[in-house]
């Protein structure tokens, strides 16, 4: 499978008056064509940091890029100015954001909103835009298109905005879609709509979907590759169905644990432990081991960071003894 998007030892670091925080360590993902690739992991792990960076929108400074590369279509995406970057934002690569109601401008109607990648990337007019957005909400299942192309976010539900996000999103028909988890501020009869019609669309369309979310749950069901971040590392990387069979290292079997149809009925739920480390102070070693379940901290590297190793055929874990459930092959 040929790959959109190839990134290779992305690392991102905030410079901060308090010292630099190394939000992104070496974390390496390729996207195929047509595949749904998902980033999980608690917040503060660099799930949207990665994704971000590769657009350029993370702000500089503090932030600031300081390896790797990022291949997309011939381009390297880290080395592209602002000016050739907004020719692939919106148009090649588009994103859907977390909060919608935060990502529409409340002083705008949708319409205006809708179409604006249209006028700037495809130059069209705007009775030919105007027409192209109409279609673009009856797609993502928003009744009454024509009118609700007239009115302002605030008149539209929470549920109702993310579909017009979605729309936004693909109304370019892009490449690749960046998901940032779209799905987090619904309700959970509004979220299964949302990846019903991101699944459908992305069929219909052929494109690439990164999808970053902190929930297991969600990932099953519509990823085919999962990578597994945790302070701003990849701890695990495999195919959906290998990893939710066969989870090698702890911090991915304590986020299976931790979602909460998996808990038996009447027990409490489980929680990983502590908290995620500092950023700005990372243990020399295993940066899970203070989590760690008592028996096995022993074992957790404490002179150097774990290498992240293949143990089976596109199946990669961070290779720290005391995290790696069965050992280490030879």
């Amino acid at each position: 499978m040929s790959a959109v998007l190839d990134v290779k030892d992305l690392q991102v670091s905030f410079h901060t008056r308090n010292g630099v925080v190394r939000a992104v360590d070496r974390v390496s993902l390729k996207v195929g064509a047509g595949q749904t690739v998902g980033i999980v992991g608690e917040s503060g792990s660099g799930k949207s940091v990665t994704c971000y960076s590769l657009l350029g929108l993370i702000p500089q400074p503090p932030g600031r890029i300081e390896g790797g590369t990022a291949m997309f279509g011939g381009l390297d995406l880290l080395k592209l100015s602002e000016k050739e970057l907004q020719k692939v934002r919106g148009s090649r690569i588009s994103m859907i954001f977390q909060d919608p109601m935060t990502s529409l401008n409340p002083y705008l109607k949708i319409g205006s909103q809708l179409v604006e990648p249209l006028r700037l990337h495809e130059g069209l007019d705007k009775a030919a835009a105007w027409k192209r957005g109409i279609a673009a909400l009856k797609e993502v299942g928003i009744p009454e298109p024509t009118t609700r192309m007239e009115q302002y976010p605030h008149e539209f539900s929470g549920g109702m905005r993310q579909r017009v996000m979605i729309a936004m999103a693909l109304i370019t028909r892009p490449e690749l879609l960046i998901a940032d988890e779209p799905t987090t501020a619904l309700d959970v009869t509004i979220q299964q709509q949302v990846l019903d019609l991101i699944k459908d669309l992305q069929k219909r369309l052929g494109i690439a979907v990164v999808f970053i979310t902190h929930d297991l749950a969600v990932v099953h069901e519509v990823c085919d590759v999962v990578n597994v971040m945790y302070a701003g590392r990849l701890v695990e990387s495999a195919a959906a169905a290998d990893l939710f069979a066969h989870p090698r290292h702890a911090y991915t079997r304590a986020l299976m644990r931790s979602i909460p149809a998996l808990q038996k009925k009447g027990e409490p739920l489980y929680t990983i432990p502590g908290l995620p480390p500092d950023l700005s102070y990372l243990p020399s070693g295993c940066a899970f081991r203070a989590r760690q379940t008592p028996g096995r901290q022993a074992l957790c590297l404490i002179d150097r960071q774990p290498p992240l190793q293949e143990i089976a055929p596109g199946h990669w874990v961070q290779a720290c003894p005391g995290c790696v459930e069965g050992g280490l092959p030879l």
